[in-house]
């Protein structure tokens, strides 16, 4: 599995931050896995400022700092260019520029899945959108099959 490349969305580092009740498990699990470095772990850099931003009632700017940093040592930071935003931009089937933004981050960085609670938004993706449960399940069944 240590070649397996996911982009993890925003959503899941949500749920794993802020500890949001029936999600927090598996999104810990699925950062775990990366942390261990058992998969490749991605995040697009507009992720880490969207959590940045959502996260400021709940801490203060050093802690929100800090989580920030650890993200960014254990993960890969993909960024996002002129093209891909205007892309994302120009695309009919893109309701949700976020989601657009991280399809192309996943696709340009030829990663195998997207882990996200919200796989309805990404259904014109060509990387493939998982649910942390699915894709924990996977694993699961992969490492006993080894």
């Amino acid at each position: 599995m240590k070649n397996m490349a996911i982009l993890v969305d925003t959503n899941i580092v949500l749920d794993w931050i802020l500890k949001r009740q029936q999600f927090h498990q598996a999104a810990t699990q699925v950062i775990e896995y990366c942390i261990r470095g058992e998969v490749k772990g991605y995040l697009a850099a507009h992720s880490i400022l969207n959590v940045f931003f959502i996260t400021r009632k709940d801490f203060s700017t050093i802690e929100r700092q800090q989580l920030s940093k650890l993200r960014c040592s254990k993960f890969t930071i993909i960024g996002i260019t002129h093209e891909m935003l205007l892309d994302v931009l120009n695309h009919k089937d893109f309701k949700d520029i976020e989601d657009g933004l991280q399809m192309e981050c996943a696709a340009n960085a030829k990663l195998d899945y997207i882990i996200t609670r919200d796989t309805s938004g990404f259904q014109t993706s060509k990387v493939p959108a998982l649910l942390p449960q699915a894709f924990l399940e996977m694993l699961a069944q992969s490492n006993r099959s080894h």
